[in-house]
C-alpha cells in the first residue's frame, strides 16, 4: 500500500519520505505537497522500517492541520494501530506532558488554561495590587511583553535583571513576577506557559526528559519556520541523542516574527545539527507558472533565505492584473464589479474568490461594495464561537467546578446570573484573599467569619458555594455534556435567557445548545470524557466551523489569515507604500522587517491558483486620514512579462471609464471559453523562457557577480558555501551562498 503511494511522488518528495535517519531539513515551497510527504513518511516508517506508532511524534501548529494529518495517516495505514502515535500541536503535546508531570515543578496537575481575556483580567488585578495606573500601563501591552519574554524563555527574575535600568520595563517586571505568582496560586497556565513550563520541566528533571526522548525516536515538525525560541528548545531537547529530527518548512513563508516566530531556527538548522540532509520541494501543484514566476522574482530580493525556485507543470495561465484606482471606494467597486462579472458569466462561483488585505481596516469599503452588489461574503477573524459571552460564561462555570482555585473564572460567574453579590462585596473578598494569600473560593467557604460582608450577601454567597459543591460532586458522575445541561438549569442561566424574548437571547440559547453538541461530539471521539479533558480540548480549539468554510461566499481576510489556504482567484488590495509594506516596517529602517513584509506579499501571491489581481489607489482614507499613495515597492519588483497594467495612464483615462471598459472586457472573456483559451495562449507567448537551474554553481574565482543588496562585485575567495566578494561600492564581504541569491554577471 505505502509503496504504491511512494511511486506516485515526484523524486524530491520520494527522497523526503525514504530518508529517515538523522537530522533532515525539508524546504517545502508553497503548494509543494508537504502534508502528503509527511503522512507518507509516517506510513513508510511504520510499514517499511517497522517503527512502532508510539515512537513517532508529529507536531504542527493548528488543530485543523493536526486533524488533517491524523485523518490522512489513518487512511494510509488502515490495517495498522496508530492510536499510540502523537500527531498533535505544540500546545496539545505540552498539555499531555504537563498533566502527567507538572507537579514536579510545583504546579497542580489539574491546572486550567487562561485565554487572552483571562490574562487581561489577571494583569488588571496585578496592577491594582501593585498600585500601578492602568492608564499609564496598558494591560494588553504588558501581556505582549510577557508573552515575548516567555517565547524567549526569559523568566521574571531574568527579565528584572535585564531591564533594571529601564524604569518602564522594570515596572513591567514587577507585574510579570506577580502575574506568574497569581497564575500559580490559581492553578492556571497561559498559552505561553504550556511551552515554557514543559522546557523548564525537561531542564530540571532529566528523568522526565529521558522518558519522552526514549519514547519519541522519530520526530517530525511541520511549519518549522514559524517556531519560537521556546518551541525550538523543546524540539532540540527531545531530539538530543537519536537525532532523528525531520523539520519541514519554508523560510520564504516566515511571516509571524511579530508574535515570536524566529526565522533563524530554519535558516540555522544546519548549524544546530550534524550531517543535515537537505531536500528541496520546489514543484508547485497549486498555481500557474506565471504566478510562480512573479513570486520567485519578488522573493529573490530577500537576503535572508535559502535558494529555491518554485515551478509548475501548469504552463498556461493569465497574466497578473494590476489596477490603479482613484480611491479606496473605487478600488472596492472594481473588486465587486469584477467578481459580479465573472459569476454572472458562469465561469466562477463566489467561493472561488478571496479578497486579501494587509490591515483589517481595509475591509470596510470592500464590505460596503459587496453589500451594494448583493454579493455574499464571509469575514475571517470575526467573533469566534468560544469568544461569545454565553460560551465563556459556561466555560467559566465548568472551570471553577474543575478547579475552585481559578479566581479569574470565579469572578466572571459569581454574580451571573445576578444573585446579589455586588462589585463592592467581590472587592472585599479579593482584599481578604490577598491578605491571607488564599484563593477567592477559600474565602467564600469561610464567609460567615468575615464581618465586612453584609448578612444578605453572606446568604447569597453560601447558596453559591452550596451550588458549586453540588456541581463538584456531580462531575464525578456525569460527562461534560450532561454537566453543561445541569449548570444551565440549576444556575438559572437558561431561564434568564428564555424570559428575555429578544433575538439576541434566542441566539445565545442556540449557541449554548450548540455547546452541548460540541461536548457530545468530543465524548463520541475520546475515551477520556472527563470534565478536565473536555476543558483542555476547549482551550486548545479555535477553528472556523465547517459551514463557514464551505458556504458559497467571497472570503475576506488579512494575508496572515490566508496562509495555508488557496483560491482560484485572489485580489491583493492596498498595494501601496506605508500600507504594504506597512509604515512601521519602513520606519524601522531594518531590512529584517521589510523582508518579512516581502515574505507576506509572497504568501499572498501564492494563494492564487489561476488568477491574481493586485490593486492600489491614488489616494486613500484610512484611520480617519486621507493621504496620497505611492505604489508599493513590491509591485515594482514584479517582472514586466508576468503582469498586465489595466489602466497604465491613469490621468488620461478617467477611472470610471477605465473600470467599466475593463469590466466589459472581462464579461465578454468569461462568456466565451474559446476566447478565454485564445487569450491564455497569447498571454503565455509573452512570457520569457526561464531556467530551473541557478547559475550560482558556475561562479569561480574572478567571476563578476551581482548581489541584490550590495550590488556588483568580484569573487576573491571560495570556501565551501562561503563566497568572499569585493564589491564595487560596499567593500569586501563574505556571504553564505545558501542563504542568499547571487547572480553571475555575464560579460
Amino acid at each position: 500500500m505505502i509503496l504504491e503511494t511512494i511511486e506516485m511522488l515526484n523524486p524530491a518528495q520520494r527522497e523526503a519520505v525514504e530518508q529517515t535517519e538523522g537530522p533532515i531539513l525539508i524546504l517545502a515551497g508553497a503548494g509543494s505537497g508537504k502534508t502528503r510527504v509527511l503522512t507518507t513518511r509516517i506510513g513508510y516508517l511504520m510499514q517499511e522500517k517497522k517503527v512502532k506508532a508510539e515512537n513517532i511524534l508529529a507536531i504542527t501548529f493548528t488543530n485543523k492541520a493536526a486533524n488533517e494529518m491524523r485523518e490522512r495517516v489513518d487512511e494510509t495505514l488502515k490495517d495498522e494501530d496508530t492510536s499510540a502515535m502523537w500527531i498533535t500541536t505544540f500546545h496539545s503535546c505540552c498539555v499531555r506532558i504537563l498533566r502527567k508531570s507538572i507537579n514536579k515543578i510545583g504546579y497542580n496537575r489539574s491546572f486550567v488554561i487562561y485565554d487572552s481575556a483571562d490574562q487581561v483580567t489577571l494583569v488588571k488585578d496585578c496592577l491594582r495590587e501593585l498600585n500601578y495606573s492602568e492608564k499609564a500601563m496598558d494591560p494588553k501591552y504588558i501581556i505582549s511583553v510577557i508573552s515575548n519574554a516567555k517565547d524567549k524563555l526569559i523568566n521574571p527574575k531574568q527579565f528584572k535583571e535585564k531591564y533594571q535600568g529601564d524604569f518602564a520595563k522594570s515596572r513591567i517586571a514587577d507585574v510579570y513576577a506577580l502575574y506568574q505568582d497569581r497564575l500559580k496560586r490559581n492553578s492556571a497556565l497561559d498559552f505561553d506557559d504550556l511551552i515554557s513550563k514543559t522546557v523548564e520541566l525537561f531542564r530540571e528533571h532529566e528523568d522526565v526528559l529521558d522518558f519522552y526522548r526514549n519514547r519519541f525516536r522519530y520526530i517530525m515538525v511541520d511549519e518549522y519556520q514559524d517556531t519560537s525560541r521556546a518551541q525550538y528548545e523543546l524540539v532540540r531537547l527531545l531530539a538530543q541523542g537519536h537525532q532523528n529530527i525531520c523539520v519541514v518548512g519554508d523560510d520564504d513563508q516566515s511571516i509571524y516574527g511579530w508574535r515570536g516566530a524566529d526565522i533563524r531556527n530554519i535558516l540555522e538548522f544546519e548549524r544546530d545539527y550534524d550531517d543535515v540532509h537537505v531536500i528541496k520541494l520546489e514543484q508547485n501543484y497549486r498555481s500557474t507558472q506565471i504566478i510562480l514566476d512573479a513570486a520567485n522574482y519578488l522573493i529573490k530580493n530577500n537576503i535572508e533565505r535559502k535558494r529555491k525556485r518554485l515551478w509548475s507543470e501548469k504552463k498556461e495561465g493569465e497574466l497578473i492584473k494590476i489596477q490603479l484606482a482613484e480611491t479606496e471606494v473605487d478600488e472596492a467597486e472594481f473588486v465587486a464589479n469584477t467578481i459580479s462579472a465573472m459569476v454572472r458569466s458562469g465561469a466562477r462561483q463566489y467561493r472561488d474568490f478571496a479578497v486579501l488585505y494587509r490591515a483589517n481596516a481595509q475591509a470596510r469599503p470592500v464590505e460596503d461594495a459587496l453589500n451594494r452588489s448583493q454579493i455574499p461574503y464571509n469575514i475571517y477573524g470575526g467573533t469566534k464561537f468560544y469568544e461569545r459571552k454565553e460560551i465563556k460564561d459556561m466555560v467559566a462555570y465548568l472551570r471553577v467546578i474543575q478547579n475552585p482555585q481559578d479566581d479569574i473564572s470565579l469572578k466572571r460567574i459569581i454574580n451571573v446570573p445576578r444573585r446579589g453579590i455586588g462589585l463592592r462585596t467581590i472587592e472585599k473578598i479579593e482584599d481578604r484573599a490577598s491578605l491571607k494569600e488564599e484563593s477567592l473560593y477559600s474565602v467564600l467557604i469561610d464567609i460567615d467569619g468575615n464581618s465586612d460582608i453584609s448578612r444578605k450577601a453572606k446568604a447569597s454567597i453560601n447558596e453559591f458555594v452550596d451550588m458549586m459543591s453540588t456541581f463538584r460532586s456531580l462531575k464525578e458522575i456525569y460527562p461534560a455534556s450532561k454537566m453543561i445541561e445541569k449548570v444551565m438549569d440549576i444556575t438559572g442561566y437558561l431561564d434568564e435567557l428564555e424570559k428575555d424574548k429578544s433575538e439576541e437571547s434566542q441566539d445565545r440559547i442556540e449557541n449554548l445548545k450548540e455547546f452541548i453538541s460540541v461536548a457530545m461530539e468530543f465524548e463520541s471521539k475520546n475515551e477520556d470524557v472527563s470534565l478536565e479533558s473536555f476543558l483542555t480540548n476547549v482551550a486548545l480549539t479555535s477553528e472556523p466551523n465547517e459551514e463557514e468554510e464551505h458556504a458559497d461566499r467571497v472570503s475576506l481576510m488579512t494575508i496572515h489569515s490566508a496562509k495555508g489556504l488557496e483560491f482560484p482567484v485572489v485580489f491583493l488590495t492596498g498595494m501601496e507604500e506605508k500600507l504594504f509594506p506597512i509604515a512601521r516596517a519602513i520606519a524601522s529602517m531594518q531590512d529584517t522587517q521589510i523582508e518579512e513584509e516581502r515574505r507576506l506579499c509572497y504568501v499572498g501571491i501564492t494563494r492564487a491558483k489561476e488568477e491574481l489581481f493586485m490593486t492600489m489607489t491614488g489616494k486613500r482614507t484610512l484611520y480617519g486620514r486621507t493621504n496620497h499613495s505611492v505604489a508599493s515597492r513590491f509591485i515594482e519588483e514584479l517582472p514586466d512579462d508576468c503582469i498586465e497594467r489595466l489602466n497604465r495612464v491613469q490621468k488620461e483615462i478617467p477611472y470610471s471609464k477605465a473600470s467599466y471598459n475593463m469590466l466589459d472586457k472581462y464579461t465578454k472573456k468569461y462568456m466565451s471559453t474559446v476566447n478565454k483559451a485564445e487569450m491564455a495562449k497569447k498571454a503565455n507567448a509573452t512570457i520569457k523562457e526561464k531556467t530551473d537551474v541557478s547559475d550560482i554553481d558556475n561562479i569561480k574565482l574572478g567571476s563578476k557577480v551581482h548581489h541584490p543588496k550590495f550590488g556588483t562585485g568580484t569573487v576573491v575567495s571560495l570556501k565551501g558555501p562561503d563566497v568572499t566578494i569585493a564589491f564595487d561600492n560596499q567593500g569586501i564581504k563574505t556571504i553564505n551562498k545558501e542563504y542568499t541569491t547571487i547572480d553571475l554577471v555575464k560579460e
